[in-house]
């Protein structure tokens, strides 16, 4: 098949499985700080035991993992290997309302399974993490399945782990006419014609694998291959042909949408589709091209009513690139940090304003 399945499409599927999929893990599986610990941390205990000095209480920072493990007068809020032993466990666990955590007065209250992955978390020795766009990628070993037959990929293996789980069975081998109608749809957005379904069941008929392998080498090599993922894309950065504020006025930011589309089709790698929209006019004898991928950051909202303020609408423009482009390139939330240090994502205020002296 053809490697045209481009580094850009893998990220994006990568962006959409983080959005939509929750992690595979087994009752053995060790637990992952960062997917299945920080959240119930930010959720039930940051606001009090946070990075802001404004509502910290008891001078416990539980975002840190000194300060989460160190020496207490009334003993460690977290003790590697002993649940039993951690301040945090005894709190979460109390029925003693002056006691327990979070406090009755806030409305939150863990659940069970919560309560019962921090001990494991705990058992397991508390091992703490960074968020999760920060660690290196890693391979995950294939859970292990029952129907041994039926996976063709690995990614197949966990997906029949998950429906195993659930007592559900894989439904059976699609209808080829089903198959090139889900494909086309998949790949181009368009449903196929119908002397191109039928000639897809014929060949289906002959050569399975060889069939599917020559529907989507063509799939991708279509225009619309392009002008289909890059609706995703320009989702993501925001992009407008009106400037968004009072009267929402036309602006022409089309070049930029064909850019896009063109670097697609072109299978471009996604370093260079990076290097272009952020920095293409800094590169060396930039070309045209360059200049107009640069309009990434030309997306943003701008507002020319009159009594408006300049300087103030670039400042916001600036912002919102920082935001834009660690959200969409990391995952990973950056505004808040405008105001004080981030709650939930390891960003300090003086960290945001450094950032946005780089894109100023």
């Amino acid at each position: 098949m053809s490697n045209r399945v481009s580094s850009f499409t893998a990220f994006m599927a990568a962006i959409l499985l983080a959005a939509v999929a929750p992690p595979f893990s087994s009752a053995d599986d060790p637990v992952r700080f960062s997917l299945q610990i920080r959240p119930i941390l930010a959720d039930n205990c940051y606001h009090c035991h946070g990075p802001d000095e404004t509502h910290r209480e008891a001078k416990l920072r539980l975002d840190d993992e000194t300060s989460a493990k160190e020496k207490r007068d009334d003993g460690p809020a977290i003790v590697p290997d002993k649940p039993e032993d951690s301040a945090m466990i005894k709190r979460i666990t109390s029925s003693d309302p002056d006691f327990v955590m979070p406090p009755p007065d806030t409305n939150k209250k863990l659940k069970p399974e919560q309560i019962a992955i921090l001990k494991k978390w705990i058992e397991q020795g508390a091992p703490w993490g960074k968020h999760w766009s920060f660690e290196p990628p890693q391979h995950m070993p294939l859970p292990d399945v029952k129907q041994k037959d039926w996976p063709q990929s690995p990614i197949d293996y966990f997906v029949l782990a998950e429906l195993e789980k659930r007592n559900l069975t894989p439904a059976p081998p699609a209808d080829p006419l089903i198959l090139c109608r889900r494909m086309s749809l998949d790949v181009i957005g368009l449903p196929p014609r119908p002397q191109e379904a039928d000639a897809f069941a014929a060949a289906f008929a002959k050569d399975r694998q060889t069939a599917v392998r020559e529907l989507v080498d063509r799939l991708l090599q279509s225009p619309r291959f392009g002008e289909h993922w890059a609706r995703m894309w320009l989702d993501l950065a925001r992009y407008a042909d009106t400037k968004g504020y009072e009267k929402d006025l036309h602006r022409d930011m089309w070049p930029y949408r064909d850019w896009v589309i063109e670097a697609l089709n072109a299978d471009m790698p996604l370093d260079q589709f990076t290097r272009e929209q952020l920095a293409g006019d800094l590169l060396p004898e930039a070309t045209e091209r360059q200049f107009v991928a640069t309009a990434f950051h030309r997306n943003t909202m701008s507002n020319d009513e009159g009594g408006t303020d300049d300087e103030e609408f670039r400042m916001t423009a600036v912002k919102d690139r920082i935001d834009t482009t660690v959200q969409v390139w990391m995952g990973l939330t950056m505004g808040c940090a405008k105001c004080h240090n981030h709650k939930y994502d390891p960003i300090t205020q003086e960290q945001y304003y450094q950032t946005y002296a780089l894109f100023n």
